[in-house]
Formats: C-alpha cells, sequence, structure tokens
C-alpha cells in the first residue's frame, strides 16, 4: 500500500486482530480496569471538545453573541486549558495520575451542571473556562495514562484509545441534532451525568501512584527544557490545535451562516468531522505499527491543508459533509501520535513533557480563537474568510514537521 509516497507492508484486518489481542485480551482484570478508566476520560474529554460548538448557535441567538464575543467565549476555554497544562504536568508527575484525572472530572461535571443557568455572556465565559480547567488535565492526564498502558507500542495504543475521542465527539452534536432537538441544558446535564460517573469510576480504579522515574527532578527538568525538540512538537502542536477545535468550535455557526439548517450543520459536524476522526484513526492503528510516527504526522498535515481549505468553498451540505469528514480523517492520527512522540523522545518526566506540549496547543486555540472571532467581527459570514487561518495553520504543520 502506499501512504502519501510510504511504501507500507501490512495485512490490515491480521494487524488489527493482533493488536486488539496483545492490548485487550491478554491482560489482569486490573489492567483491563485501567484501559476503561482511560477509554471513559477520553470519551467524555471527546464530548466536551463538541460542546462549545455545538450549543453555541443555540447561546448566540438567546443572548444575541455577535462572533467576536464567540471568540471571546472560545478564548475563554483555551485558557483554562491553558492554565490546567501548565499545572497538570508536575501535578501528575508528583502526586501521580489519579489524582489529576479525579480533580479534572470533578471541574468538568461542576461546569456542565452549572452552564445551563448562565445569565449571559459573562457567565457562559466564566462557565467555559471552568470546563476549560477540567478538560486540560483531563487530556494530559488520560493520555499519560493510556502512554504507560503499552509502552512497546505508544503511537498505536495511543491512537487506538483515542477514537473514543472521536467517538465522544460524534456523540455531542448527534445527541443534540436528533434526540435532544437542540436542546442546551438536557445536552449539559446529560453530559453532567455522564462526567459523575466517570468520576466515580476514576476514584476506585487501581491507578498506579507516582513512581521515582517519574517524580520531578530539577537537573531533569534543565535537560527536557533545554531540548529542541520539545519546541518544535510544542510549535507543532500550536498549529494543530488550532486547526482541530477550530472545527469543533466554528464550524457549525459558518454553516448555519452559509444557509445550511442548524440540525443538518449539526449532523455534519459529528457524522462528518467527528466520524472522520474515528475512522481515521482505527485505519491509521495497523499503520503506525510499520511506519515511523513523524512520517504519518507529515502526510496527515499535508492532507488536512486540502481538505480544511476545500471545506469552506462550499454551501451545499452533502459536499461539505464530504470534504468535512476527509478534513476529520487527515486530523484523525495527529493529536495521539504527536503526544507518542513525545512519550518516545521523554521517557522520563513524561506527563511535564506532555504538558507543556499541550499548553502550547491550548495557546494556538486561545490565539486563533480571538484572530478568528476579530475577523469575523459582527458578522457570521466572514467566518468562511475568518476560518482560512485553519489551512494556513495546515501549512505551517507541514514545514515544523519537515524540521522533526
Amino acid at each position: 500500500m502506499d501512504f502519501i509516497g510510504i511504501r507500507c507492508q501490512y495485512k490490515p484486518r491480521r494487524a488489527c486482530l493482533q493488536f486488539l489481542l496483545t492490548f485487550v485480551v491478554r491482560r489482569s482484570q486490573g489492567e483491563l480496569m485501567l484501559i476503561v478508566a482511560a477509554i471513559l476520560a477520553i470519551f467524555v474529554y471527546g464530548m466536551i471538545a463538541a460542546m462549545l460548538g455545538t450549543i453555541l448557535p443555540e447561546l448566540s441567538e438567546r443572548f444575541k453573541l455577535t462572533p467576536k464575543q464567540n471568540g471571546s467565549i472560545a478564548f475563554s476555554q483555551a485558557m483554562g486549558l491553558i492554565i490546567a497544562s501548565l499545572l497538570v504536568g508536575p501535578l501528575v508527575d508528583n502526586q501521580g495520575k489519579q489524582v489529576g484525572l479525579v480533580l479534572g472530572l470533578a471541574l468538568i461535571s461542576l461546569a456542565l451542571f452549572a452552564l445551563p443557568n448562565s445569565k449571559g455572556y459573562t457567565s457562559v465565559a466564566l462557565y467555559m473556562l471552568l470546563l476549560g480547567l477540567g478538560g486540560g488535565i483531563i487530556v494530559t492526564g488520560a493520555n499519560a495514562l493510556v502512554s504507560d498502558i503499552s509502552e512497546e507500542r505508544r503511537a498505536t495504543t495511543l491512537n487506538f484509545l483515542n477514537l473514543f475521542f472521536g467517538l465522544g465527539g460524534l456523540a455531542t452534536p448527534f445527541i443534540s441534532a436528533n434526540l435532544f432537538s437542540r436542546n442546551a441544558v438536557k445536552l449539559c446535564y446529560g453530559t453532567g451525568i455522564l462526567s459523575a460517573i466517570t468520576l466515580v469510576v476514576h476514584i476506585f480504579a487501581p491507578i498506579p501512584g507516582p513512581t521515582g522515574a517519574r517524580g520531578f527532578d530539577l537537573a531533569e527538568a534543565s535537560l527536557l527544557l533545554g531540548n529542541p525538540t520539545l519546541y518544535l512538537l510544542s510549535a507543532f502542536l500550536f498549529l494543530y490545535v488550532a486547526s482541530e477545535v477550530g472545527v469543533w468550535n466554528w464550524l457549525v455557526r459558518h454553516l448555519i451562516a452559509q444557509g445550511i439548517p442548524e440540525s443538518r450543520a449539526l449532523n455534519v459536524l459529528s457524522l462528518g468531522f467527528a466520524l472522520g476522526l474515528l475512522i481515521g484513526r482505527v485505519a491509521v492503528s495497523p499503520i503506525l505499527i510499520t511506519v515511523p510516527a513523524a512520517q504519518v504526522t507529515l502526510a496527515a498535515a499535508a492532507f488536512m491543508t486540502v481538505t480544511t481549505y476545500l471545506m469552506l468553498q462550499t454551501k451545499d451540505p452533502k459536499i461539505a459533509w464530504i470534504l468535512v469528514f476527509l478534513a476529520g480523517v487527515a486530523m484523525a492520527p495527529v493529536f495521539p501520535t504527536t503526544l507518542a512522540i513525545v512519550g518516545d523522545k521523554f521517557p522520563k518526566m513524561t506527563a511535564t513533557a506532555m504538558g507543556i506540549v499541550i499548553t502550547f496547543g491550548w495557546i494556538g486555540l486561545a490565539v486563533s480563537s480571538r484572530l478568528i472571532g476579530a475577523v469575523a467581527g459582527t458578522d457570521p459570514k466572514r467566518l468562511k474568510t475568518a476560518l482560512l487561518v485553519l489551512p494556513a495553520a495546515s501549512v505551517l504543520m507541514v514545514l515544523v514537521n519537515l524540521a522533526f
């Protein structure tokens, strides 16, 4: 099989079955509990990643919010993600992943139960900040936990389990459009209940505590911060998160502005983008057994450049669905595979390294949210121009990837 110029010799079905056999069947009861806990955490994070973009049209209508104010709300969420990511690495390395995951899930549950009671722009921004804090803790803690489950095939494992992020992202807009009739209150409460259940699972899961090898050490921290690869990976994720979360947060509002009904726009996000992420991660897991991770991210970045540009050029919902689906497939391997590269490059202080790289990703979200909101201003139709930030970021990703 040719994968963007890369020759891969493998049998997908056989490789997937062998991986599943090794990863799931040949595990102790405690390890299976860890896998379930990680899956639930990543699924919940997928649901909240799609939350703002799903409820934004209703919030904008209810409180008369402009795209510029939407950008400020997304910026608030990004600031929560940034603050959490700065603190969670040392917290997890020193206190253990369980402490971080329980704290993050508690904050997410609190934010989701509070969000339906918002009184206006300020309270929405405040609760999204809180949701960002919880999400930032979860994404670092859960990926660090997954990274330790199968160190010998870290990239494959991270992509396999992160497909549940795609399932969560698919569930939020799909449930909103098809089960809750675009009712943001029901959606927030339903997701909040799931988050609370996941919190209980993590309280009782046998998650290992911190080890001496992962504790904070000033000399190791200096080596970590002095490694140029850390900054290349940080720049790469800065650009990527701006692109992926840009789709989650802005796509539905953009499609509505182009004349597509809200329910269809939500289904384009769920059965297009989220489904593309899901299928892409299933497909890429066996590829990563034989193909170097950096080559996979390079091919993905190139594909993202084309698909994100084309998806902004149509008003036809069917064509939009196809192009958004392909954009999801293109983005599918990037985040987990980048974190796998971090884990391989930094076997000590892994959570701290992941926290730094992910923090730069959230900074990318903060910068792009402000930029997109400023360009769109008060006219939702200008989102078509503002969202050209996404293919531009993808082009820069290709250049950074070449420097790995």
